[in-house]
């Protein structure tokens, strides 16, 4: 993912097993809020990525938490 300085446009790449893909997109007002990265590495979920591309602040985006099945079989 790349960022523009004033942080209203975005460029990805996506590997769709054809060929790579590349995406941009332009808030017309606002600017996307970009996560941190750590150790050169920035991680989002797909929900978090959902909620960047659509211009939403992703932190507030929880992750659900992963259910034990209660029964197996």
């Amino acid at each position: 993912m790349f960022r523009s300085k004033r942080a209203d446009r975005i460029k990805f790449l996506v590997f769709d097993r054809t060929g790579l893909v590349l995406a941009h997109k332009r808030l017309e007002g606002g600017k996307f809020v970009w996560p941190g990265i750590r150790d050169g590495v920035m991680r989002l979920s797909p929900a978090q990525f959902a909620a960047l591309f659509e211009g939403l602040d992703w932190r507030l985006v929880r992750p659900e938490r992963a259910r034990r099945p209660e029964l197996a079989g």
